[in-house]
């Protein structure tokens, strides 16, 4: 096998990798975004409180 055979499949493989890395990353941003939407339909709870509401409570104690 010559060099340029090697190369070639070396890129090939190279260009192969970035495609499952670009699928495994748009997968991941449709699942985030998924469970984004879930979020934004549930109720907010208590632990969720803003950061503002979280201190007068604690003053408040």
């Amino acid at each position: 096998m010559g060099m340029k055979d090697q190369f070639q499949e070396k890129s090939q493989r190279m260009q192969e990798q970035g495609r499952q890395k670009a699928d495994q990353a748009k997968e991941q941003l449709q699942s985030r975004r998924r469970r984004d939407d879930d979020d934004m339909d549930q109720p907010l709870r208590r632990d969720r409180q803003e950061p503002e509401d979280r201190f007068d409570a604690d003053r408040d104690a």
